[in-house]
């Protein structure tokens, strides 16, 4: 698993139990996923990501390896 695909599936699974929680329980719970789609879009436009640089930090790759990449046998 890389960075990328860790924070797609993370941010995926918000959106949806903030809905599920939003349907069965209250609908402030819409809150919660105007909050991942806000976060989603200021990541688009300043390519930051704060669970990004905590999963580096816990040493998470940003790609996954190939290959065909330079060095790789």
């Amino acid at each position: 698993m890389t960075v990328d695909r860790i924070v797609h599936i993370f941010a995926g699974t918000v959106v949806l139990l903030s809905l599920a929680l939003a349907h069965f329980y209250s609908h402030n719970w819409l809150w919660l996923t105007a909050f991942v789609g806000a976060n989603l879009f200021q990541s688009g436009l300043t390519n930051w990501c704060l669970l990004s640089s905590i999963l580096r930090k816990f040493g998470v790759p940003d790609q996954a390896a190939s290959c065909c990449a330079p060095g790789v046998k």
